[in-house]
């Protein structure tokens, strides 16, 4: 069962109500690091508006959703790993493993990553 917004735990480090390093904010997203990092650099871009999956955005956030891409490179460039390439992923349902009811992209890299399949 899909996680309200009261219960989802990125609308919570947004609120303060629990810790979380937000080192990046703006107008439409703000990125944490995930706390189960897949790679040396692991990010989560996560728009503030509370959509479970790309496909339930309106299309008036096509804005937004454009600037979680920009905002990811941004973070690629501050985190060091733009030039050596980086994964930009965002999982649909449970099994893509998306295990948070609220749209993320991740943002991976720092080392070589394999292709899975």
């Amino acid at each position: 069962m899909a996680q309200t917004q009261k219960e989802c735990i990125f609308c919570r480090v947004l609120a303060g109500e629990i810790p979380g390093e937000i080192l990046h904010r703006d107008d439409h997203c703000f990125v944490i690091r995930d706390i189960a990092p897949i790679a040396p650099v692991h990010l989560l871009v996560i728009p503030l508006q509370h959509y479970i999956h790309a496909t339930d955005a309106s299309p008036d956030m096509d804005v937004t959703l454009g600037h979680l891409m920009a905002v990811a490179r941004e973070m690629a460039k501050r985190e060091g790993i733009f030039e050596s390439g980086y994964r930009m992923a965002v999982n649909q349902g449970p099994h893509s493993g998306q295990t948070v009811d609220h749209l993320h992209l991740h943002v991976v890299g720092g080392r070589a990553l394999e292709l899975e399949g």
